[in-house]
């Protein structure tokens, strides 16, 4: 793609403006985000003075590369040129638009209009003869004798109406095409990049559990050995991801009892963010759990699961961690000598250790923290869920993720940043390839019609992916306290059919758990802080209808990406409706949830039939997924009555009618 000297050795400005190009984050200062095998549709306004033909090319390579692929863009309206490009390797690509004057294509539509109008065009013919002698010298192979020889036909004197035939021919645009003038070429003025993930960034359904709550056994901790015996109940329900909270020694110093009340006694496990012990720090895991060798053998049997393991990546430290004696200068100090212990005021956290990141000491901190990241990554995991990542420093987020997926580009890391939405977008643009989002605190129609409009159909759909988790250990929100099984329900449909990603923390959101500290969002007697026994097998589990959602999920196309996603039109506000398409268009769903658990909500649904692919005057089916009735629809208006007693949503598949030739009818 590097401009050419022009053939007769004029130079001067470029006549053609490129601006406006999408998709751009902060003037290329971070790129977009892709998973392997999804496009890139790259935009750009670009015109020039007058009325000249104008070519747009776009160029695309994976970094590193010399070459430059180019696909021509196309005129849309308005001077917006687009073309797409897709990504096929687990690398980062960069683009660039470029565009020139087409002189032959302006001549050959002058030279049309006036032959229509019945004027002289011999001078017209000269000029033609010129610009392919011109392309002729850019041509090679058997391209550059084959214009030369045209270029004198035009040229020559002879019958006009045959020579101007042979001008307007398109095997002659077409080799000229093939040879442009790039001469005074206008080049966009920023490479702009584009990071590709695996497809599990983008799509996958997530299992939050403690292991040391796995153990069968009353008054046991559990080990890695009792989540291996766990790992078919988790697949049984179509999970991808089983995230383990910190599997590393807990420290005794200031540990926190039950429901973080000081003065922990002896029995107490303490909190697994406190890391650290005489046994070992972050590289370490905590011995009840068992060794490294267990854990490796749990990596081993969840691959047999279909699963992988996301550890979470918390860079704190108890005050008995191995690098507060090492490493001292990696630590706060109050002026009575004292190390700074974690705190959210009025809350006290005198168990964790905050590091320092802006010691003198910081290269060796940081250097360390990569360490113990590529130990895990060498040990096969290949996902992170990073705790709290808004109280550490840009900069380290964005040099550690790009050293690590420079030499493990299937690695991926999860922001759990519950923090000002700016800063939640900034670490999204520093590489994190998932977020946690406010989508816990949005449960009326127009708070979830708003978030995820701004979720999927801004600019921030091109570097944040939200991971729609609906609940946490920390957040047992007031919806599912007071809700009761049809709030659990309702939110696991939303979760799961408005994102590509989501998940839960079990087993207390399929045993639907709801009892939290009074006036809190807290687990009463939660996890953090205690070993809690949970009878799976409980017959009134989510655990068929978690199965069921997953299963749709994996089988409609529709719901493994987050674009495309349009709201309906309800006339009752306690009722959410919206569709959702595949990329080819094929696979298209219409979700609609009551939004209240209390009680049955009906009312007119507008079916936006244009994103749907229907015709008004046909009738279509709706299959709902989860009772299994089907209906037969017609127009765009459509009623729907759901009792959350007995199943608060429809997750339909829309198929259109289609009729053979013997006019027996079936549905597509």
């Amino acid at each position: 793609m590097k401009n050419v000297a022009h053939p007769n050795g004029a130079e001067g400005p470029a006549r053609v403006v490129i601006e406006g190009v999408t998709p751009e984050l902060d003037g290329g200062r971070f790129a977009v985000k892709r998973v392997v095998g999804e496009t890139v549709t790259v935009g750009a306004d670009v015109f020039a003075e007058g009325h000249d033909r104008l070519v747009a090319m776009l160029g695309f390579r994976r970094v590193g590369e010399d070459v430059w692929q180019e696909v021509p863009m196309e005129p849309r309206v308005n001077d917006r040129w687009e073309a797409m490009f897709t990504v096929t390797h687990l690398e980062t690509y960069e683009y660039v638009v470029q565009a020139w004057v087409d002189e032959f294509a302006s001549w050959r539509s002058a030279l049309a209009k006036k032959r229509d109008a019945g004027l002289d065009v011999s001078s017209e013919l000269l000029e033609g003869a010129a610009l392919l002698g011109r392309a002729a010298e850019r041509a090679s192979g058997e391209d550059r004798p084959w214009l030369s020889a045209q270029a004198r036909a035009l040229g020559a004197p002879g019958d006009a109406a045959v020579r101007i035939a042979a001008a307007l021919a398109p095997e002659l645009a077409a080799c000229v095409a093939r040879h442009p003038d790039r001469a005074r070429a206008t080049r966009y003025e920023r490479v702009l990049q584009v990071t590709v993930d695996r497809e599990r960034a983008v799509f996958g359904a997530w299992y939050e559990l403690f292991p040391r709550s796995s153990a069968r056994q009353p008054g046991r901790h559990g080990t890695f050995a009792d989540v291996e015996a766990r790992l078919p109940y988790v697949a049984s329900m179509g999970f991808d991801v089983l995230y383990l909270p910190p599997i590393h020694p807990i420290g005794r110093t200031h540990r926190k009892g039950r429901n973080n009340t000081a003065g922990a006694t002896s029995a107490d496990p303490g909190s697994p963010w406190a890391i650290g012990g005489p046994e070992g720090g972050h590289d370490a895991v905590h011995p009840e759990l068992g060794t490294l060798g267990d854990f490796d053998r749990l990596l081993a049997a969840a691959r047999e699961h279909g699963l992988e393991i996301a550890l979470d990546l918390a860079f704190q430290c108890s005050p008995d961690h191995p690098w507060v004696r090492a490493h001292p200068a990696w630590f706060r100090r109050r002026p009575d000598g004292t190390v700074q212990h974690a705190e959210n005021p009025p809350k006290k956290y005198e168990d964790i250790y905050p590091l320092d990141f802006e010691s003198a000491d910081w290269r060796a901190l940081w250097e360390e923290l990569r360490r113990v990241v590529l130990f895990w990554v060498e040990r096969g995991v290949r996902i992170f869920r990073v705790d709290n990542p808004h109280t550490k420093p840009f900069a380290f987020w964005e040099w550690l993720i790009r050293e690590v997926r420079a030499l493990h580009p299937d690695v991926f890391f999860l922001a759990e940043a519950f923090t000002r939405p700016k800063v939640m977008r900034y670490l999204a643009k520093l590489g994190f390839s998932q977020s946690y989002t406010y989508f816990t605190w949005r449960n009326t129609r127009a708070e979830l019609t708003g978030y995820l409009t701004e979720l999927t159909g801004t600019p921030v759909r091109e570097y944040l992916r939200p991971n729609l988790f609906a609940n946490t250990p920390d957040i047992l929100h007031e919806y599912l306290q007071l809700g009761g099984r049809p709030a659990f329900q309702i939110r696991l449909v939303l979760a799961a059919t408005l994102g590509a990603t989501y998940g839960i923390y079990g087993p207390p959101f399929e045993l639907c758990e709801r009892r939290a500290v009074a006036g809190t969002e807290e687990y009463q007697d939660g996890e953090k802080y205690e070993i809690r026994r949970w009878d799976v097998e409980q017959a009134d589990s989510l655990r068929p209808f978690i199965a069921r959602l997953n299963e749709i999920r994996r089988a409609n196309p529709a719901f493994r990406s987050n674009d495309r996603l349009r709201f309906c039109r309800v006339d009752n506000d306690r009722l959410v409706a919206y569709v959702k398409t595949s990329a080819d268009g094929a696979n298209r769903m219409l979700v609609v949830v009551n939004l209240d658990p209390g009680h049955p909500q009906s009312g007119w649904v507008d079916v936006p039939l244009d994103a749907l692919g229907l015709d008004a005057r046909e009738s279509f089916q709706v299959h709902d997924l989860l009772g299994d009735a089907r209906y037969l629809w017609q127009g765009a208006r459509s009623f729907v009555a759901l009792d959350p007693n007995v199943m608060p949503a429809h997750i339909f598949h829309v198929q259109r009618r289609l009729r053979t030739e013997r006019d027996f009818d079936y549905f597509l």
